[in-house]
């Protein structure tokens, strides 16, 4: 199987450009030397032409699991910055914010994981609204007030407005749920 020239992965014969790095494939829809790489990432300059380059730093959680190689390139991908951005997604913000904590490589990012706690704590809120407040409020006899949505829109309008903090990489503390957060984040 051939591989790119330029980080060594894995690239189908009629490929012009690799899928992970974006490189331009040498000749006419050929990938590469067609030279396996030696080692996950290891850098060895087994690549004619090229200076070996050095291990990857954070290396998978799931080392020698099927598709690792996919899984750290995703971190390494992903700034510190990106991914306090997306903690802060609406609704689907506590996936990039577990996998933060969860990562050891952001383990020394104290803002990073500051953002991804406060990203956790805004979607238990969100949580608590949709299967508390809301079922509360429709059994009232007379749900004319819906305070339900007034939270609802209360927390969009915190995240958008966290994700334009993150992203200026403000650690913008709120009330009470970013307290727990930085308590949590320094831990």
């Amino acid at each position: 199987m051939p591989y790119c020239t330029q980080c060594g992965n894995a690239a189908r014969p009629e490929d012009l450009y690799c899928k992970f790095c974006g490189a331009r494939q040498a000749g006419s829809g050929q990938a590469g030397s067609g030279q396996a790489k030696t080692g996950a990432g290891s850098g060895a300059g087994d690549r004619q032409g090229q200076t070996p380059r050095p291990p990857r730093s954070g290396a998978s959680p799931f080392a020698g699991a099927a598709g690792a190689g996919r899984y750290s390139d995703l971190l390494d991908r992903i700034t510190p910055r990106t991914a306090a951005i997306l903690c802060y997604l609406p609704t689907v913000g506590w996936m990039p914010s577990v996998t933060v904590v969860a990562s050891g490589r952001y383990k020394n990012n104290h803002i990073l994981r500051f953002h991804a706690f406060q990203g956790l704590y805004l979607f238990a809120c969100w949580l608590a609204d949709k299967w508390v407040v809301r079922p509360l409020i429709l059994a009232l006899p007379d749900h004319s007030i819906r305070l339900d949505s007034v939270i609802e829109a209360v927390l969009f309008c915190t995240w958008i407005f966290m994700m334009v903090k993150a992203a200026r990489d403000e650690a913008y503390v709120l009330p009470i749920v970013g307290e727990l957060a930085q308590r949590a984040a320094s831990e």
